[in-house]
């Protein structure tokens, strides 16, 4: 089996316990993850992620959210002032 295949068949449960062992940094039954081992499952994460989940709910998500209108917001009615505390 390549490894295509395997992220192909992974059950969502599977998924599920190898993302909670990355967050966690060991697996279920308490033993650490190795750095190796944590790459390997984060890596499986988010190739599972890709094929099976929409884009707001895989791994390293980032909600950039959108611009109301066509200009940035409004500046502030009064303006800034600096003060010099060391006084």
């Amino acid at each position: 089996m390549d490894y295509r295949q395997l992220i192909d068949t992974m059950t969502p449960a599977t998924y599920r316990s190898l993302r909670r062992a990355v967050e966690l940094g060991k697996w279920p039954d308490g033993k650490p993850l190795t750095p190796a081992q944590r790459g390997e499952a984060l890596q499986a994460i988010i190739a599972w992620g890709e094929l099976h989940l929409p884009p707001n709910e895989r791994v390293g998500f980032i909600d950039k959210g959108h611009k109301a209108g066509d200009s940035c917001d409004e500046p502030p009615e009064t303006p800034l002032t600096w003060r010099d505390d060391a006084q």
